[in-house]
C-alpha cells in the first residue's frame, strides 16, 4: 500500500519546523505545507473528489503548486498537471481527454494570465464539473498554517481542518497523468503510478547522495508541471527534508542571485538554462561564493552540448551531471555513474532497478557501437497512455518501452544519444544526425546557440538548414560558417542554409521546438 504524498508527510513528521519552501519572501515550514495540503484535501473531498478521480492543476512554480499537488494525492485522486503556457483550446483538450472532475487554476498575473485562459478552457469542457481559481492561498509570515485568517489566504480553505486521513492506494494505482509535449501530434497522457513516482524520487536521491542529514537547498527553476522538475527536484527534495527555493519564471540573473542569497547546493536545468546562466555571468556575479555552496548540477531534458559542459565546469568548479528520461519513465532512466564519474557526451548508464537496450524497428537487439532505438524496462515505466491502447501497444512490449531516441552504447556500457528518431535527416540516402552538426557549430567562437533541421529538397529529399544565435560581438556570415562546417564534416553533412536569428522557439521546459522552425521555413518558402 502506498501514496506518493508520503514524501511530504514523512518529512513533516520528522522535521516539522524545518523550512520546506521559499518563494518571493515567503518561508513555509514542513508543518505548514503539510497542514496546508491537508486543508486542500478536505476541500476537494467536500466537493466530491473521491479516490481515482482526476483533478487538473495549472500553477507556476509557487508554493501553491506543492500544496495542491499533495492535497490532491492525499484524497487518493490523480493529479493532472497542465503546462501553464497552454491556451484555452489546449486546456479544454486536456480537461476532456483526462476526464478531470475538478480544475484548480492559478488566477494569474500580468505576466502569467493563466486564470483567463483557464476559465475559457473550462467553459469549453462541460465534462469538468468545477473550476476553482486562486491567487495566493497563504500570506507571507502566516504562522497559522493552512487555516490562517491572513488576508492573503484563499477563502475556501479558511474553515477546512488541517488534518486529513490520507487515502492509501495500491502501488499500481495511477498517481499522476503527465501529458507529452505533443511535438509530433496531439498530446498523450502518460499514466504514472504511485510506485513509479515514489521510487523515481528515491532513486534520484540515491544518485545525488542527498539525505536528510546533509539538508540540501534546491533551486527549482524547472517547471513543476513537467516530470523533471516534479520528480527529480520537488518530490526528491521533499523526501529528504530539503529546502526548496522556487523561481516562478526562469531568468538567468534571478537564478544566479538566488543561488547566492539562498546558498543553493543542488541545481537542475535543461541545456538552454545552463547556456543562459553562462551568458549572464559578469564581474558583478560572485561566482566563487556560488561555487562554494553548489554541490550538484544536473542536466536533462535534451542533449547537453560538450561546449556548455566544459564552460560550466571551468567557471563553477564542478561537472554538470547528465541524465536521461521522459515523461513516460517518471522521468529518470539513465544517469552518470557516481562511482565512475561523467563521460562527456554520454547520458550515463541505467539507474538502479532499470534495464536498457538498443533495438531496431523489429525489436531486435543492436550491437555495441551501432545506432539503435533506446528501450528501457523497470519500476519507472508508465502503465500506458490514457485511453490509447493502440498507441501504448506501439511503444510497450513485455515491459520494455521504446523511447523514440536513437543512441549507441560503448564497450563500458555508457549510452550516447545520437538524436531523436523523428529528427533524423535523410539527405540523398545518407542519415544525418542534427545533434552532430549543432555540436560542431557551437565550437565556432561566433556561435552562441544553434538548431539544425531537415527541409524538403527536390533532388536530395532533404537538405540541411541551421538556425544560429550569434555570440555578442561575434562576426561571421552564412557562407563563411557553412564553409567552416564543410572543412570539418563529410560532404553530405554540412549545412547548406544558415539563418541568423535572435531567438529560438522553445517549450516551457527549454526544449527547442524544431517543428516551429520547420513550419516557419516552409511558410517563407511558399
Amino acid at each position: 500500500m502506498l501514496n506518493l504524498s508520503v514524501v511530504l508527510e514523512d518529512s513533516a513528521r520528522r522535521y516539522p519546523e524545518r523550512t520546506a519552501l521559499v518563494c518571493a519572501g515567503r518561508r513555509l515550514s514542513y508543518r505548514q505545507v503539510d497542514e496546508w495540503s491537508n486543508a486542500i484535501a478536505n476541500l476537494l473531498a467536500a466537493r466530491g473528489v473521491t479516490p481515482g478521480a482526476r483533478v487538473a492543476l495549472s500553477c507556476p512554480n509557487i508554493p501553491e503548486f506543492v500544496a495542491m499537488y499533495h492535497g490532491i494525492l492525499k484524497t487518493g485522486a490523480v493529479v493532472v498537471p497542465l503546462n501553464i503556457m497552454l491556451k484555452p483550446q489546449e486546456i479544454a483538450y486536456h480537461l476532456k481527454d483526462s476526464g478531470a472532475l475538478v480544475y484548480l487554476c492559478f488566477e494569474g498575473d500580468e505576466g502569467l494570465p493563466t486564470g483567463d485562459y483557464g476559465r475559457a478552457g473550462f467553459d469549453d469542457s462541460p465534462g469538468c464539473r468545477e473550476l476553482l481559481t486562486f491567487t495566493s492561498m497563504i500570506g507571507a509570515g502566516d504562522d497559522a498554517g493552512a487555516a490562517g485568517a491572513d488576508t492573503g489566504a484563499w477563502a475556501p480553505l479558511k474553515d477546512m481542518p488541517r488534518t486529513f486521513p490520507t487515502v492509501v492506494r495500491s502501488p499500481e494505482d495511477t498517481a499522476v497523468i503527465l501529458y507529452t509535449s505533443g511535438t509530433t501530434g496531439r498530446p498523450k497522457g502518460a499514466e504514472l503510478t504511485h510506485a513509479n513516482m515514489t521510487l523515481n524520487a528515491l532513486t534520484a536521491n540515491r544518485l545525488f547522495d542527498s539525505n536528510s542529514i546533509r539538508h540540501d537547498t534546491y533551486l527549482l527553476t524547472l517547471p513543476l508541471f513537467h516530470s523533471f522538475g516534479q520528480t527529480v527536484m520537488m518530490n526528491a527534495g521533499l523526501a529528504t527534508g530539503a529546502t526548496l527555493v522556487l523561481l516562478p519564471r526562469f531568468e538567468a540573473r534571478a537564478a544566479l542571485d538566488l543561488m547566492l542569497a539562498e546558498e543553493i547546493s543542488v541545481f537542475a536545468g535543461v541545456p538552454t538554462m545552463y547556456w543562459s546562466l553562462l551568458g549572464a555571468l559578469d564581474d558583478s556575479v560572485d561566482v566563487a561564493r556560488i561555487a562554494d555552496n553548489l554541490r550538484v548540477a544536473i542536466s536533462g531534458g535534451a542533449a547537453l552540448p560538450e561546449e556548455i559542459l566544459s564552460d560550466f565546469a571551468g567557471r563553477f568548479g564542478i561537472p554538470i551531471l547528465e541524465g536521461y528520461g521522459l515523461s513516460e519513465s517518471s522521468p529518470l532512466a539513465l544517469f552518470v555513474d557516481p562511482q565512475r564519474g561523467p563521460r562527456p557526451g554520454s547520458i550515463g548508464v541505467p539507474v538502479w532497478g532499470i534495464e536498457a537496450r538498443l533495438v531496431d524497428a523489429d525489436w531486435n537487439d543492436v550491437a555495441d557501437g551501432r545506432v539503435g532505438e533506446l528501450a528501457i524496462r523497470g519500476h519507472n515505466v508508465m502503465k500506458g497512455y490514457l485511453h490509447r491502447p493502440e498507441a501504448t501497444a506501439e511503444v510497450l512490449r513485455d515491459g520494455w518501452f521504446r523511447t523514440g531516441d536513437l543512441a549507441r552504447r560503448d564497450e563500458d556500457g555508457y549510452y550516447f544519444i545520437v538524436d531523436r528518431a523523428k529528427d533524423l535527416i535523410v539527405r540523398g540516402g545518407y542519415n544525418v544526425y542534427p545533434r552532430e552538426i549543432e555540436e560542431l557549430l557551437l565550437m565556432h567562437p561566433a556561435v552562441s546557440l544553434a538548431a539544425v533541421i531537415g527541409v524538403p529538397h527536390d533532388r536530395h529529399g532533404e537538405e540541411i538548414a541551421a538556425f544560429v544565435i550569434m555570440e555578442r560581438g561575434g562576426q561571421v556570415d552564412a557562407d563563411e560558417l557553412s564553409a567552416w562546417c564543410k572543412e570539418r564534416l563529410a560532404a553530405y553533412k554540412y549545412p547548406r542554409s544558415i539563418e541568423f536569428v535572435t531567438t529560438l522557439p522553445m517549450t516551457a521546459t527549454g526544449k527547442i521546438l524544431k517543428r516551429e522552425l520547420a513550419a516557419a521555413r516552409q511558410a517563407v518558402a511558399s
